[in-house]
Protein backbone atom coordinates (compact mmCIF):
# COMPACT_ATOMS: atom_id res chain seq x y z
CA UNK A 1 0.00 0.00 0.00
CA UNK A 2 1.39 3.41 -1.00
CA UNK A 3 1.20 6.00 1.78
CA UNK A 4 2.21 9.52 0.68
CA UNK A 5 5.19 10.95 2.63
CA UNK A 6 3.06 14.00 3.36
CA UNK A 7 0.27 11.99 5.04
CA UNK A 8 -0.07 13.24 8.66
CA UNK A 9 -0.59 9.69 9.96
CA UNK A 10 2.05 8.06 7.77
CA UNK A 11 4.13 6.44 10.56
CA UNK A 12 1.06 5.04 12.26
CA UNK A 13 -0.25 3.66 8.97
CA UNK A 14 3.12 2.06 8.18
CA UNK A 15 3.04 0.30 11.56
CA UNK A 16 -0.44 -1.00 10.81
CA UNK A 17 0.73 -2.26 7.42
CA UNK A 18 3.57 -4.22 9.04
CA UNK A 19 1.08 -5.88 11.37
CA UNK A 20 -1.31 -6.63 8.51
CA UNK A 21 1.59 -8.17 6.57
CA UNK A 22 2.41 -10.31 9.59
CA UNK A 23 -1.24 -11.34 9.77
CA UNK A 24 -1.29 -12.31 6.10
CA UNK A 25 1.89 -14.36 6.59
CA UNK A 26 0.34 -16.15 9.56
CA UNK A 27 2.38 -15.07 12.58
CA UNK A 28 0.19 -12.16 13.77
CA UNK A 29 -3.27 -13.19 14.94
CA UNK A 30 -6.51 -11.13 14.59
CA UNK A 31 -6.52 -10.58 18.35
CA UNK A 32 -3.08 -8.99 17.99
CA UNK A 33 -4.51 -6.43 15.59
CA UNK A 34 -7.19 -5.57 18.13
CA UNK A 35 -4.57 -5.25 20.88
CA UNK A 36 -2.53 -2.87 18.73
CA UNK A 37 -5.57 -0.66 18.17
CA UNK A 38 -6.17 -0.48 21.90
CA UNK A 39 -2.55 0.48 22.49
CA UNK A 40 -2.64 3.08 19.73
CA UNK A 41 -5.48 4.80 21.58
CA UNK A 42 -3.23 5.26 24.62
CA UNK A 43 -0.42 6.44 22.37
CA UNK A 44 -2.70 9.29 21.28
CA UNK A 45 -3.21 10.16 24.94
CA UNK A 46 0.53 10.57 25.60
CA UNK A 47 1.01 12.53 22.38
CA UNK A 48 2.88 9.75 20.53
CA UNK A 49 6.18 10.65 22.16
CA UNK A 50 8.51 8.93 24.61
CA UNK A 51 7.90 10.92 27.78
CA UNK A 52 10.12 11.49 30.83
CA UNK A 53 8.38 8.78 32.85
CA UNK A 54 9.07 6.29 30.05
CA UNK A 55 12.74 7.30 29.84
CA UNK A 56 13.15 6.67 33.58
CA UNK A 57 11.65 3.20 33.18
CA UNK A 58 13.86 2.55 30.16
CA UNK A 59 16.94 3.48 32.17
CA UNK A 60 15.92 1.14 35.02
CA UNK A 61 15.12 -1.63 32.53
CA UNK A 62 18.52 -1.23 30.89
CA UNK A 63 20.21 -1.50 34.30
CA UNK A 64 18.17 -4.59 35.19
CA UNK A 65 19.05 -6.35 31.94
CA UNK A 66 22.75 -5.57 32.34
CA UNK A 67 22.73 -6.83 35.94
CA UNK A 68 20.82 -10.02 35.12
CA UNK A 69 22.46 -13.45 35.16
CA UNK A 70 19.90 -15.03 32.80
CA UNK A 71 17.88 -12.33 31.00
CA UNK A 72 15.24 -13.40 28.47
CA UNK A 73 13.32 -11.38 25.89
CA UNK A 74 9.89 -12.87 25.27
CA UNK A 75 8.51 -12.40 21.74
CA UNK A 76 4.99 -12.68 20.35
CA UNK A 77 3.66 -12.04 16.85
CA UNK A 78 3.22 -8.27 17.16
CA UNK A 79 6.70 -7.86 18.62
CA UNK A 80 8.22 -9.86 15.77
CA UNK A 81 6.33 -7.82 13.19
CA UNK A 82 7.31 -4.44 14.64
CA UNK A 83 10.73 -4.64 16.33
CA UNK A 84 12.46 -7.93 15.47
CA UNK A 85 15.70 -6.17 14.56
CA UNK A 86 15.81 -4.29 17.86
CA UNK A 87 15.00 -7.44 19.84
CA UNK A 88 18.10 -9.03 18.32
CA UNK A 89 20.24 -5.95 18.98
CA UNK A 90 19.10 -5.85 22.60
CA UNK A 91 19.78 -9.56 23.06
CA UNK A 92 23.28 -9.17 21.64
CA UNK A 93 24.07 -6.23 23.92
CA UNK A 94 22.79 -7.85 27.11
CA UNK A 95 23.49 -11.53 26.47
CA UNK A 96 19.75 -12.21 26.72
CA UNK A 97 18.06 -15.27 25.28
CA UNK A 98 15.20 -14.73 22.82
CA UNK A 99 12.14 -16.92 23.36
CA UNK A 100 8.88 -17.25 21.47
CA UNK A 101 5.92 -17.28 23.86
CA UNK A 102 2.35 -17.19 22.59
CA UNK A 103 -1.19 -17.14 23.96
CA UNK A 104 -2.54 -18.36 20.59
CA UNK A 105 0.15 -20.97 20.12
CA UNK A 106 0.55 -23.20 17.09
CA UNK A 107 3.69 -24.87 15.79
CA UNK A 108 3.31 -22.93 12.54
CA UNK A 109 3.26 -19.56 14.33
CA UNK A 110 6.25 -20.54 16.47
CA UNK A 111 8.26 -21.42 13.38
CA UNK A 112 7.22 -18.31 11.47
CA UNK A 113 8.14 -15.99 14.33
CA UNK A 114 11.45 -17.78 14.79
CA UNK A 115 12.14 -17.31 11.08
CA UNK A 116 11.43 -13.57 11.31
CA UNK A 117 13.84 -13.32 14.25
CA UNK A 118 16.54 -15.33 12.50
CA UNK A 119 16.17 -13.15 9.41
CA UNK A 120 16.71 -10.17 11.72
CA UNK A 121 19.99 -11.73 12.88
CA UNK A 122 19.09 -13.98 15.83
CA UNK A 123 21.51 -16.88 16.21
CA UNK A 124 19.18 -18.86 18.49
CA UNK A 125 15.44 -18.70 19.20
CA UNK A 126 14.01 -20.67 22.13
CA UNK A 127 10.45 -21.77 22.82
CA UNK A 128 9.78 -23.46 19.48
CA UNK A 129 8.29 -26.96 19.29
CA UNK A 130 9.69 -29.44 21.79
CA UNK A 131 11.93 -26.78 23.31
CA UNK A 132 8.84 -25.35 25.07
CA UNK A 133 8.77 -28.38 27.35
CA UNK A 134 8.63 -26.66 30.76
CA UNK A 135 5.61 -24.98 32.35
CA UNK A 136 4.94 -21.88 34.42
CA UNK A 137 3.02 -22.89 37.60
CA UNK A 138 -0.51 -21.51 38.09
CA UNK A 139 -0.76 -20.39 34.46
CA UNK A 140 -3.25 -22.33 32.37
CA UNK A 141 -3.11 -20.74 28.91
CA UNK A 142 -0.65 -21.81 26.23
CA UNK A 143 1.69 -19.13 27.58
CA UNK A 144 2.50 -21.57 30.39
CA UNK A 145 4.74 -23.50 27.98
CA UNK A 146 8.30 -22.18 28.16
CA UNK A 147 11.84 -23.27 27.41
CA UNK A 148 13.78 -24.85 30.31
CA UNK A 149 16.80 -22.97 28.94
CA UNK A 150 14.97 -19.65 28.77
CA UNK A 151 12.05 -18.19 30.68
CA UNK A 152 11.97 -21.04 33.21
CA UNK A 153 15.45 -20.21 34.57
CA UNK A 154 15.45 -16.48 33.80
CA UNK A 155 15.95 -13.96 36.57
CA UNK A 156 14.84 -11.02 34.40
CA UNK A 157 12.17 -11.28 31.68
CA UNK A 158 11.28 -8.55 29.20
CA UNK A 159 7.61 -8.90 28.25
CA UNK A 160 6.87 -6.56 25.36
CA UNK A 161 3.16 -5.78 25.01
CA UNK A 162 0.29 -6.53 27.36
CA UNK A 163 0.26 -9.89 29.15
CA UNK A 164 -1.24 -9.66 32.65
CA UNK A 165 -1.64 -13.32 33.61
CA UNK A 166 1.90 -14.26 32.71
CA UNK A 167 3.39 -11.17 34.35
CA UNK A 168 1.70 -12.08 37.62
CA UNK A 169 2.78 -15.73 37.31
CA UNK A 170 6.39 -14.79 36.57
CA UNK A 171 6.44 -12.46 39.56
CA UNK A 172 5.27 -15.34 41.78
CA UNK A 173 8.28 -17.30 40.53
CA UNK A 174 10.55 -14.55 41.82
CA UNK A 175 11.49 -13.08 38.47
CA UNK A 176 11.95 -9.38 37.76
CA UNK A 177 9.53 -8.48 34.96
CA UNK A 178 9.99 -5.58 32.56
CA UNK A 179 6.86 -4.69 30.58
CA UNK A 180 6.27 -2.43 27.60
CA UNK A 181 2.63 -1.35 27.82
CA UNK A 182 0.96 1.83 26.62
CA UNK A 183 -1.91 1.29 29.07
CA UNK A 184 -0.78 2.37 32.57
CA UNK A 185 -4.00 0.90 34.01
CA UNK A 186 -3.52 -2.67 32.74
CA UNK A 187 -2.75 -5.60 35.03
CA UNK A 188 0.53 -6.02 33.18
CA UNK A 189 1.60 -2.44 33.86
CA UNK A 190 0.63 -2.62 37.52
CA UNK A 191 2.09 -6.07 38.19
CA UNK A 192 5.45 -5.58 36.47
CA UNK A 193 8.55 -4.42 38.33
CA UNK A 194 9.36 -1.94 35.56
CA UNK A 195 6.74 -0.68 33.12
CA UNK A 196 7.75 1.31 30.07
CA UNK A 197 4.60 3.26 29.17
CA UNK A 198 5.44 3.84 25.54
CA UNK A 199 4.93 2.49 22.04
CA UNK A 200 7.13 -0.54 21.45
CA UNK A 201 8.41 0.92 18.17
CA UNK A 202 9.97 3.75 20.20
CA UNK A 203 10.67 1.89 23.44
CA UNK A 204 12.83 -0.92 22.03
CA UNK A 205 15.19 1.36 20.05
CA UNK A 206 15.42 3.62 23.12
CA UNK A 207 16.22 0.62 25.30
CA UNK A 208 18.96 -0.49 22.89
CA UNK A 209 20.43 3.02 22.97
CA UNK A 210 20.31 3.22 26.77
CA UNK A 211 21.85 -0.22 27.28
CA UNK A 212 24.70 0.85 24.98
CA UNK A 213 25.23 3.98 27.09
CA UNK A 214 25.12 2.14 30.44
CA UNK A 215 27.14 -0.91 29.42
CA UNK A 216 30.41 0.67 30.59
CA UNK A 217 29.01 1.57 34.04
CA UNK A 218 30.22 -0.28 37.12
CA UNK A 219 27.88 -2.79 38.74
CA UNK A 220 27.34 -0.55 41.77
CA UNK A 221 26.15 2.29 39.55
CA UNK A 222 23.69 0.01 37.78
CA UNK A 223 22.41 -1.30 41.11
CA UNK A 224 21.87 2.28 42.27
CA UNK A 225 19.84 3.10 39.15
CA UNK A 226 17.64 0.04 39.67
CA UNK A 227 17.22 0.57 43.43
CA UNK A 228 16.07 4.17 42.98
CA UNK A 229 13.33 3.25 40.50
CA UNK A 230 9.69 3.25 41.68
CA UNK A 231 7.23 1.67 39.25
CA UNK A 232 4.10 2.84 41.06
CA UNK A 233 5.37 6.40 40.85
CA UNK A 234 6.06 5.94 37.13
CA UNK A 235 2.49 4.78 36.52
CA UNK A 236 1.13 7.64 38.60
CA UNK A 237 3.19 10.13 36.59
CA UNK A 238 1.91 8.64 33.34
CA UNK A 239 -1.70 9.02 34.47
CA UNK A 240 -1.08 12.54 35.71
CA UNK A 241 0.48 13.46 32.38
CA UNK A 242 -2.52 12.08 30.48
CA UNK A 243 -4.93 13.95 32.75
CA UNK A 244 -3.11 17.25 32.38
CA UNK A 245 -2.69 16.88 28.64
CA UNK A 246 -6.37 16.09 28.13
CA UNK A 247 -7.34 19.04 30.31
CA UNK A 248 -5.13 21.37 28.29
CA UNK A 249 -6.56 20.10 24.98
CA UNK A 250 -10.16 20.41 26.24
CA UNK A 251 -9.52 24.00 27.34
CA UNK A 252 -7.99 24.81 23.97
CA UNK A 253 -10.98 23.37 22.16
CA UNK A 254 -13.35 25.30 24.41
CA UNK A 255 -11.41 28.49 23.89
CA UNK A 256 -10.70 29.04 27.60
Amino acid sequence: MFIPPSHPRRESLLIRERLVEGFKKGYVVPEGLIAHGRGECFDYLIGEETRDFAWEAIRAAAAALLLARHPVISVNGNTAALVAEHVVKLANLTGAKIEVNLFYRTREREELIARVLREAGAAEVLGVGDDASATIPELFSERRRVSPRGILIADVVLVPLEDGDRTEALKKMGKLVIAVDLNPLSRTARAADITIVDNIVRALPALVKTVSELKAKERGQLESILASYNNQLTLARALQFIRERLLAISRELAGV
